[in-house]
């Protein structure tokens, strides 16, 4: 799988990580899991047409030391289907600016 991972995490980082992603992002079922949510405008050619499947989500998990965010948009309605599919560089960029707010925002050293 491709992903970014932060990991080293202290118990106070992992703990203003939680509540920033409580706050940003809407939470999954699993504990630790949330969605980040891909702007319609940064859909790439295999998600137009299919807005049935959409929209189109990061799944990011946060572990006890560790952050890890997939680079595989995946659809909650569909899990096989082609739009599903690793990022473009648009997109990556997109969760790159995600990332980098968070880690300023939030003061991660890890």
């Amino acid at each position: 799988m491709r992903q970014f991972i932060i990991d080293e995490l202290s118990g106070q980082e992992h703990d203003r990580l939680d509540t920033y992603l409580k706050k940003s992002l809407s939470q999954a079922a699993m504990v630790g899991m949330f969605w980040l949510q891909l702007p319609e405008d940064l859909w790439a050619e295999a998600q137009l047409g299919h807005n049935a499947c959409g929209p189109f989500f990061f799944a990011v998990e946060l572990a006890k030391d560790k952050l890890m965010i997939e680079l595989l948009l995946r659809s909650q309605s569909n899990l096989h289907c082609s739009c599903i599919a690793y990022a473009t560089p648009a997109q990556r960029d997109f969760v790159l600016r995600f990332i980098d707010t968070m880690i300023a925002k939030e003061q991660i050293k890890a």
